[in-house]
């Protein structure tokens, strides 16, 4: 309903893409789940790949597949897949930053992989991107029981030591569905650009994170 005047699922128009992701990395078990909170409109939206900044995506994880369209497709907001030509700056930071300190995408995965809590994408009739806690509550409510059904299956499957929100939201909700299991649930700051801290260097404020949950980085 109003405000949101089209949805996009990535996991369906994208999902060549999204399975080789899963095909290649997510092989269980892991120490580190990161959860972010939903695709972005230049990155997920149009790789299909959480944080999927296109080139990140293409040239680091070493994924490119054809990406077809949603059923409606805002003017603004086209889905032009691996040919977009704008980049993701949160997935350029966080994947930039995993190729920088592990080298080869194998050996970042070989400890951490990194899922959406929301598969889904709410556009404006603007073209403007609404996250799902800015939804109305019945729907939000409704989004979240399903979305939060998904996360705990992910983290049953991963059964990783860490669970870590990427950003607030994304923790809330990681705890939010943890209940008793034996995870150390945390956060680390999201790498967007509508972050000032962020935007002033976001790689010491997600190492400090990690290092503060006893989660050791290689030299």
């Amino acid at each position: 309903a109003d405000p949101v005047a089209y949805v996009y699922n990535p996991l369906d128009y994208a999902a060549r893409s999204h399975q080789a992701y899963l095909e290649r990395f997510g092989a269980a078990p892991r120490e580190v789940l990161l959860v972010g909170m939903n695709p972005g409109p230049f990155g997920m939206a149009q790789t299909g790949v959480p944080f999927g900044d296109k080139d990140m995506v293409r040239d680091w994880l070493g994924i490119e597949a054809p990406v077809g369209h949603p059923a409606w497709e805002h003017p603004k907001r086209p889905i032009q897949g691996f040919d977009c030509p704008r980049g993701e700056v949160s997935g350029q930071r966080l994947w930039g930053w995993a190729r920088d300190r592990f080298g080869a995408a194998e050996n970042f995965f070989a400890r951490f992989f990194v899922a959406n809590y929301c598969p889904l994408i709410f556009l404006e009739a603007s073209g403007r991107n609404r996250t799902p806690d800015k939804l109305p509550q019945p729907e939000r409510d409704a989004l979240f029981a399903v979305c939060d059904r998904a996360l705990a299956a992910t983290i049953d499957y991963f059964r990783p030591r860490h669970v870590l929100g990427v950003g607030r939201f994304a923790e809330r909700r990681v705890r939010a569905v943890v209940g008793e299991r034996e995870v150390r649930v945390g956060m680390v700051p999201h790498p967007s650009p509508a972050s000032p801290k962020a935007n002033q260097g976001w790689v010491p404020l997600v190492e400090g994170a990690l290092a503060a949950e006893g989660i050791v980085l290689p030299d």
